[in-house]
């Protein structure tokens, strides 16, 4: 059963877990576990894609009811009129906040994408970022004597493929967790002493306007033992602002 975050007429919103794939897909013909699948048998009726999390992310993931509803959505996220919030925990000390604004290629799959142009010009990619909290812990890993991690809080003002991660990489913070284009030494070491054994970014929040209603929707996912026990090891209980039980309290009110 997934976490049903919001449900009315229109659409649904689930908390999707770390390691599940969106919907069926031929690049993995043997997974057997799908969000479409599961919130369809879960509601009694069919569900619509609007947007995408990766397989390792884990969070909010909106759904349409219909078509038409779905198609909606998709244009709100298409034309950037929706604010994510993610976070996450990165290698490495930051601190304060800016936005990042660079430029990505398109990053193709050499399989679904093998007939796409690998010449395109990098598209603009904008990222606002925001330090919450560090840790120091005396455990080393490469050539430090101790892990440092910081916990980001991150909004995509753009939506490029493995954005947030590329961006994080090239601030030389990458995200633990990430075996694309993170710190393999430093994924091991946080996966073996902490636990971290999955991408350490989450989908927390998401802010739209209800594409029929016209009222403005904040959507909530709470965190995996994975993270709570990371909040609870580096002392970070604090620094969301209640996202850990968000998810709860969100379903509460849906139920009343």
């Amino acid at each position: 059963m997934l976490e049903i975050l919001y449900q009315d007429e229109w659409l649904v919103a689930v908390n999707k877990p770390s390691g599940w794939l969106v919907h069926r897909s031929w690049l993995d013909r043997h997974e057997s576990v799908f969000v479409m699948q599961t919130v369809r048998d879960q509601i009694g009726q069919h569900v619509f894609t609007v947007h995408r999390l990766d397989r390792p992310t884990s969070g909010v993931l909106l759904m349409g009811l219909s078509s038409e509803v779905a198609r909606q959505l998709s244009l709100q996220f298409e034309q950037h009129q929706l604010q994510k919030t993610y976070h996450a925990v990165v290698r490495g000390w930051l601190e304060g906040e800016a936005t990042l604004d660079y430029a990505l290629t398109t990053e193709l799959d050499k399989i679904a994408d093998k007939f796409s142009s690998p010449d395109k010009e990098p598209q603009p990619a904008v990222t606002h970022w925001r330090a919450l909290a560090k840790a120091e812990l005396s455990v080393p890993v490469s050539r430090y004597d101790t892990s440092r991690y910081t916990l980001m809080e991150l909004q995509p003002q753009t939506g490029r493929k493995h954005q947030l991660r590329r961006h994080m990489t090239h601030l030389r913070h990458p995200i633990i967790g990430d075996s694309a284009h993170g710190d393999l030494r430093q994924n091991r070491s946080a996966a073996q002493h902490f636990g971290m054994n999955r991408l350490m970014l989450h989908a927390s929040e998401l802010r739209l306007t209800h594409p029929v209603t016209g009222e403005p929707l904040v959507l909530r996912a709470g965190l995996d033992e994975v993270w709570q026990s990371i909040m609870t090891q580096f002392g970070w209980q604090d620094a969301l602002h209640g996202v850990e039980f968000a998810a709860a309290s969100l379903q509460d009110s849906v139920s009343e």
